[in-house]
């Protein structure tokens, strides 16, 4: 019996040519976005009003697009030095304008404090 020449092991043991991912993963991930999508609109078919509904409603939007970017965007299979590239700069965006939110509130209420009413 003849041995296999080296060029035919060697391909046939080579790494693949980029990523291939089961196609249950998408799907799976399809479903969860539809049930998250089903529950942003039952917020609004129940009528929830205020917090309840701004927090529902940004809750479901986050959870979505962690699942857009972690599966869709391919950062779930990506190095942790990668994903903390990516993602880290708009998390501290989020931070930055919290904070900006709070100083603005202080703002406001020192000029009532300090100029009546009107704020100046």
């Amino acid at each position: 019996m003849a041995q296999p020449s080296a060029s035919v092991h060697a391909a046939t043991t080579a790494p693949h040519e980029g990523q291939q991912h089961p196609i249950r993963v998408y799907l799976v991930v399809w479903g969860w976005l539809f049930v998250l999508s089903l529950f942003s609109y039952l917020v609004d078919y129940f009528h929830l009003q205020g917090a309840l509904r701004w927090g529902l409603i940004l809750l479901f939007m986050m959870l979505k697009a962690g699942l857009i970017v972690a599966i869709f965007m391919h950062m779930a299979w990506e190095r942790l030095a990668l994903a903390y590239a990516i993602l880290l700069p708009p998390l501290l965006v989020l931070v930055f304008a919290a904070l900006m939110l709070f100083e603005s509130d202080y703002t406001l209420f020192m000029r009532q404090a300090f100029l009546g009413p009107q704020g100046g």
